[in-house]
């Protein structure tokens, strides 16, 4: 289904994009961090696996585009579960990787948000000690952005050097995600309006909170996350320094006041553009959406081509480079554009 909802802010992108190729500066590099239940392997700007999609199926479109900018390109290693990095089949098959980290700095991508944020700072503070990597322009899709949020917040109580220079997020759930609204009992299928891929998809995460018990699915939810009380509200200040860019999927729409619409078939584009988190916990942002899916595997599951997903899509890459090449400004700049 087609989303008739497309916004596309020229004057946010033309502020958000600058003039000239972009360059790393020693010590500076890009981090691409993956979602929940994702499973990614480590890459350097040089390395990747061998045989399937390099960097897993979140990152290596992405993966790609930043390295032909010239920019220095790390994916952090996340598994689905404890334990390190294996060879993967099915969709978005990898393997012959040729570094494997180790578990006390893989992103469990089932954990809870705060204990993937504990791992992510482990493997940040390992750029850092191993390979110079002083300030980190990091791009998070989906719970990776909240992933990243809760190791900044690791970072900045242990004094750590490392300097976060930008975050970029895509397809981010600030406020949940309506999937697991349902399956904490906080909504029910009618917010689906009668959409079998929506209902599907609740229904699964259901099972796989009851499943798990705890962790990510648990968490990613309004209930978790918002109110005073909530998790944002407790992250207030972890972002005073740090610019924002959030993009957002609209391609799945409905008629009439149904609140999760439109959205990406995961996550609403409310939630996705931070619409109801307070400057109190995210200073600067600024906002960017396209009628596109949470993913290529969220396309590939409705018969879409790969190109409709976040984290393959031409428009979104280009501000993905832009919020990249202009955070150094991007504080001076108004807040609030295109949000």
């Amino acid at each position: 289904m087609r989303g008739s909802i497309v916004v596309l802010v020229t004057l946010v992108v033309a502020a958000i994009l600058v003039a000239g190729p972009a360059h790393s500066a020693p010590g500076r590099a890009v981090v691409i961090v993956s979602g929940g239940d994702a499973v990614s392997p480590f890459t350097t700007p040089g390395e990747a696996c061998r045989s399937g999609l390099a960097a897993g199926n979140t990152d290596t479109a992405l993966r790609e585009n930043l390295l032909a900018a010239g920019h220095t390109v790390y994916t952090s290693p996340a598994m689905a579960g404890r334990g390190p990095v294996t060879d993967q089949t099915g969709f978005g098959a990898f393997g012959d990787c040729p570094i494997t980290l180790p578990e006390i700095m893989t992103v469990d991508s089932t954990a809870s948000i705060d204990l993937a944020g504990e791992h992510l700072a482990r493997f940040l503070s390992y750029l850092h000690d191993t390979r110079g990597v002083d300030v980190v322009d990091v791009v998070g899709h989906s719970m990776g952005g909240l992933y990243s949020r809760a190791a900044f917040r690791v970072l900045q109580s242990l004094g750590s050097p490392i300097r976060i220079r930008s975050l970029t997020t895509l397809g981010t759930p600030w406020q949940g995600s309506f999937l697991s609204d349902y399956a904490n009992g906080l909504t029910t299928l009618a917010d689906c309006a009668g959409d079998t891929f929506c209902e599907k998809a609740s229904q699964a995460m259901a099972d796989e909170v009851t499943r798990l018990q705890t962790g990510s699915g648990r968490e990613v939810n309004q209930g978790y996350l918002m109110g005073p009380q909530g998790w944002n509200e407790y992250q207030a200040g972890v972002l005073d320094r740090i610019p924002v860019v959030l993009v957002g999927g609209a391609r799945f729409t409905h008629p009439g006041p149904v609140t999760v619409w439109p959205n990406d078939g995961i996550v609403s584009n409310r939630s996705a553009l931070a619409t109801d988190i307070s400057d109190r916990v995210l200073p600067h942002r600024r906002c960017a959406s396209f009628d596109d899916t949470h993913s290529i595997y969220v396309s590939d599951a409705v018969g879409l081509p790969w190109a409709t997903g976040l984290t393959s899509e031409s428009r979104v890459f280009e501000v993905v480079r832009g919020a990249i090449d202009g955070a150094d400004g991007a504080l001076q700049t108004p807040t609030r554009q295109g949000c």
